[in-house]
């Protein structure tokens, strides 16, 4: 007989951006580190790399957890079709942010929810095109300065002070961007037997 009571939710995740999000939802949940390895394989495309990766954080919490329903997510900037990761460092946020400048850069968000427990699993993706201003030097080393954002793909965090970087954002689901597509992923937690809004 199934019990009335829901899942635990976990957010294979050690984000505070995706926490942050996830709060949104007002559901309870904890979090726990997915320990996966994010080294793109040879020739993996930007989408691939970020459903890959999503997938393999919801999977690897979820064998923790079987009972659990488990969200993964991953981020990768897409330039021209090449992953652009966490700079890290001034030097690569720098170096990423004169690339971008005055081109259309891709950020493929993917999310999956897993339960062991019941067989569910889903994946979609996200794909938020943002337009870089023709920043000036002098701009992007204000920005890195003032934000160091060494923590976010592509050097840049739209919620903050980076919203001046840019000229267009285009997305279907405005927290992609941030790193974790609510209504996606509110759709997969609704399909998953989460209630949200009861």
């Amino acid at each position: 007989m199934p019990s009335s009571l829901p899942r635990p939710l976990l957010l294979g995740s050690t984000s505070v951006y995706r926490r942050e999000l996830l709060q949104r939802l007002r559901l309870p949940f904890d979090v726990a580190a997915p320990d996966v390895d994010e080294t793109p394989q040879p020739g993996e495309r930007p989408p691939d790399l970020a459903r890959r990766l999503a997938l393999a954080k919801a999977r690897a919490v979820a064998a923790r957890h079987p009972e659990a329903v488990v969200i993964g997510s991953d981020q990768v900037a897409d330039l021209g079709g090449e992953p652009l990761g966490k700079p890290g460092t001034h030097e690569r946020a720098t170096e990423q942010l004169r690339r971008m400048r005055g081109r259309t850069v891709i950020f493929q968000t993917a999310v999956a929810v897993v339960c062991q427990g019941s067989g569910f699993e889903q994946l979609d993706l996200a794909a938020v095109r943002v337009r870089f201003r023709a920043l000036s030097d002098a701009e992007i080393e204000f920005y890195l300065r003032a934000e160091q954002p060494y923590d976010c793909a592509g050097s840049a965090k739209s919620e903050g002070l980076g919203i001046a970087l840019l000229d267009a954002i285009d997305s279907d689901d405005p927290t992609a961007l941030v790193g974790l597509p609510l209504i996606r992923t509110a759709r997969m937690l609704r399909a998953a037997g989460l209630p949200l809004l009861a």
